[in-house]
């Protein structure tokens, strides 16, 4: 049997795009004669499309969508993600389905009974467990079609009391298919090839997977589609990062030419660009602003948003008060010539006084300090929103994961925008992915590499005025976050016991401010935001 995976970005709710897509690549399929083109999870309205599955209109332009496309499915067949409804008497309203689509009909449905309800999944939110499983009986030959958390209950980290394959392989298939939407962090590649694998050899059967590219919002899709032959060997890796078509003979599953593995720069720099590119894309914005310190975190930003935009639609702007040191404001104006992008100036000092004297009367007797800091950040705030809405334009936020954790950021200042670019990238990896970068030429310049992390809010201030130095600081972060140990398991590590219990302090007592920041490009196992759902007022550890 010849079979198609099509490796595609789809639009969340975008049914005609999403429908000329499919169908572009099933009209390609046919002309390779090919028996079976296969299509991820939920292709057909995107994923996750969250609370637009409670909507009733939304399941009926998805039906009717999937409808076109399986009539168009003579002579050829297609496997297809879509919602569909729950015909039972009990349990939620809607089912995962995959539709298995041939001789211009919806031949059968087949539900995803493994509902993940972690991190950023929430799908048993919107539907039903299927109980029931069957293979299907195509040219002769059986398959076991299985949806994306229905491979993942592997033995010593099951998940779920039962596992799909265990049923379906009754039935002696001849090889499974896998449609997924398996969002990209920089570590689920491995975890993701260990599942296939192990499911290869556990069955002794070929494994064909398929998965989601592009960015919704802060989930990036990295694609990664692949095929494994019974042995467990890996026969093909579709590319990372874009979308892809490959046709496969299920009898001859001949070993190709081994896409080299990206390094973990590569995989970051690749996914944070996807991940603003296809955020203005689909939000139908062109152009991008953001503030220009001479730091590395804004330095890091414009580079990955000139490399997603293009350098005519990033438009940075330069804001020194009167404690901006000199080469700031060169280094700025250095990487802005780099890149070739137009930057603007605008100095902040006056407009600075000219709060601090209608203030002075609120604040008399009180010494100068945070107040007057994040003053300052938030002028910087005001001049950004303003172009902005002036231009049509989405302001990009700087901030990384280190300062969120700590709260290292002013509310309605720096911490403003429309998008968090590296708000999941510790500053330790920042300093990496602009070295990175700069692997080839010389695009950051040196000295915004090298020279002290500042807010330049006050006279010779520096980050490690108030934090420890960022190895230390990432290492418990990490571990507290990505690995969720305990402050007893962080001190038993060896860490001191108060630098611990510092830190996670304000990492707890800054939730607040979390809330409030925009989205974020999700490039971790553990993200802020939607996969990290902590309490406010919580009192632990605070």
């Amino acid at each position: 049997m010849k079979i198609a995976l099509a490796q595609l970005n789809y639009h969340i709710g975008n049914f005609e795009a999403n429908e000329t897509k499919i169908l572009s690549n099933l009209q390609k399929a046919k002309a390779e004669n090919v028996d079976l083109v296969v299509f991820s999870e939920l292709a057909v309205c995107g994923y996750p499309p969250r609370d637009f599955l409670e909507f009733d209109n939304f399941i009926l332009l998805c039906l009717q969508s999937i409808e076109r496309i399986a009539k168009e499915c003579v002579g050829i067949a297609a496997i297809i993600g879509g919602p569909s409804w729950n015909t039972l008497k009990s349990g939620k309203k809607l089912f995962n389905t995959a539709f298995f689509l041939s001789e211009g009909n919806i031949s059968s449905k087949h539900h995803k009974q493994l509902l993940p309800t972690y991190d950023v999944f929430d799908e048993y939110r919107y539907f039903e467990r299927a109980d029931e499983v069957q293979c299907i009986d195509y040219l002769g030959e059986k398959i076991a079609l299985t949806i994306c958390e229905d491979l993942w209950n592997i033995d010593g980290k099951e998940l779920y009391p039962n596992s799909p394959m265990e049923r379906l392989i009754e039935e002696s298939p001849d090889f499974i298919i896998n449609i997924a939407a398996s969002p990209f962090a920089v570590s689920q590649t491995n975890h993701r090839e260990e599942v296939l694998k192990w499911n290869t050899d556990k069955y002794n059967l070929p494994v064909f997977y398929v998965n989601h590219i592009g960015a919704q919002t802060e989930l990036i899709f990295d694609g990664g589609s692949c095929v494994y032959d019974q042995n467990g060997n890996l026969i093909s890796q579709l590319p990372f990062f874009e979308e892809y078509f490959s046709i496969f003979d299920s009898k001859n599953l001949k070993s190709e030419e081994k896409i080299s593995a990206l390094s973990k720069y590569e995989k970051l720099e690749a996914a944070l660009v996807l991940g603003i590119k296809d955020y203005f894309r689909k939000l139908n914005f062109k152009t991008a602003t953001l503030g220009l310190s001479g730091g590395i975190d804004s330095a890091l930003t414009l580079a990955l948003a000139v490399k997603a935009l293009g350098k005519k639609n990033v438009f940075p702007i330069l804001m020194p008060s009167q404690f901006s040191s000199d080469h700031s404001i060169s280094d700025s104006v250095a990487l802005c010539e780099n890149l070739g992008c137009d930057y603007y100036t605008i100095e902040i000092e006056k407009i600075y006084k000219s709060f601090d004297k209608e203030l002075t009367d609120l604040f008399k007797g009180t010494e100068f300090g945070i107040a007057e800091e994040n003053i300052q950040s938030r002028i910087r705030g005001t001049l950004l929103m303003a172009q902005t809405n002036k231009f049509g334009s989405i302001l990009l936020n700087t901030s990384n994961k280190s300062e969120l954790a700590v709260g290292y950021g002013t509310l309605y200042g720096d911490m403003a925008g429309g998008l968090s670019v590296i708000g999941d990238v510790y500053k330790t990896e920042v300093f990496d992915l602009c070295r990175f970068i700069n692997r080839d030429i010389e695009i950051i310049p040196d000295n915004i590499i090298t020279k002290p992390p500042s807010a330049e809010l006050r006279p010779d201030q520096f980050d490690s005025d108030s934090l420890p130095d960022y190895d230390v600081l990432d290492t418990i972060l990490f571990e507290y976050i990505e690995n969720r140990q305990s402050p007893a398991n962080l001190i038993e590590k060896g860490f001191d016991e108060a630098l611990v219990k510092r830190i996670l302090k304000m990492v707890n007592i800054n939730e607040y401010k979390r809330h409030q920041t925009p989205p974020i490009l999700r490039v971790s196992s553990k993200a802020f935001g939607m996969g990290r759902r902590m309490p406010i007022v919580g009192k632990y550890l605070s």
